[in-house]
């Protein structure tokens, strides 16, 4: 079995056999739950992305670069490439308001980081924040998957994404690519290898809708196939260059997709 596949089934396991249930939460629906649940992939190795299940790649990556590329907020930018993920969060204006790629922009939170890393590699304070304390109130939802950590070791770039929340069937696999990602592009453009991808999750849930379909994900467990090999345009230099055709995945080899209801 892959890395991705093992480490997150095992994470699903312990969550249906040892996870707190717990009724009360801001969408209503109870959750399963376990805290302070870590990941780590060596992004030299393999591409952390599960086959145990269809994950929509391209999906992902096109919410990555509004976030980070566009810096956006505006919902409809991505309906009109067919994303759909925001529409539940969708304010009057058409954006999420204050949140995600808003903040990105805000902050100047990429330039900042791409020009810190090529200057001052080695220096402790490489760090993009989404929790903007003035700023919560103003979007659609708090950011979930809202710090990331940046290290250089030698000839690799190293990440730690921090999630304060993470929905394990629906949400965590696409932040897992997600960001895994994200570290190769960032990589790339300031002449690094990628390294070490850490994924901490604060609080693990499963909600109670969710539960069948982890369990039949669970059966396919022994059936997981190989990873695939991510393909990142060599030719690109500048981050702000890169587009969804920039970014492929070759030989991804999935289960069919499982059925599952976001809670809002």
């Amino acid at each position: 079995m892959n890395n991705a596949d093992k480490q997150y089934l095992t994470l699903v396991r312990d969550i249906l056999e040892n996870g707190f249930y717990e009724t009360e939460n801001r969408t209503g629906m109870p959750t399963y739950k376990l805290p302070h649940k870590i990941f780590q992939f060596d992004l030299q190795k393999e591409f952390p992305i599960l086959t145990t299940k269809f994950v929509a790649f391209k999906t992902a990556v096109k919410e990555l670069l509004w976030i980070y590329k566009d810096q956006s907020n505006d919902v409809k930018k991505l309906q009109e490439q067919n994303v759909h993920i925001w529409d539940e969060w969708m304010q009057e204006d058409g954006t999420i308001g204050t949140a995600y790629g808003w903040v990105v922009k805000k902050y100047n939170q990429i330039d900042t980081l791409i020009e810190n890393i090529k200057k001052d590699p080695q220096n402790r304070r490489h760090i993009m924040s989404l929790w903007q304390i003035p700023h919560l109130e103003g979007g659609s939802l708090y950011p979930c998957a809202f710090m990331t950590m940046w290290d250089v070791t030698e000839d690799r770039l190293n990440c730690m994404l921090v999630q304060r929340s993470g929905d394990v069937p629906l949400g965590v696999p696409f932040n897992m690519c997600q960001y895994a990602v994200l570290v190769h592009l960032i990589a790339q453009v300031t002449g690094y290898k990628p390294g070490l991808f850490t994924h901490v999750i604060n609080n693990a849930h499963i909600y109670e809708n969710q539960v069948e379909g982890m369990k039949l994900q669970l059966t396919r467990e022994n059936d997981a196939y190989p990873s695939p090999k991510l393909w990142i345009n060599p030719e690109i230099k500048n981050f702000y260059d890169f587009t969804i055709d920039d970014i492929k995945l070759i030989d991804y080899q999935h289960h069919p997709a499982i059925k599952m209801e976001v809670s809002v």
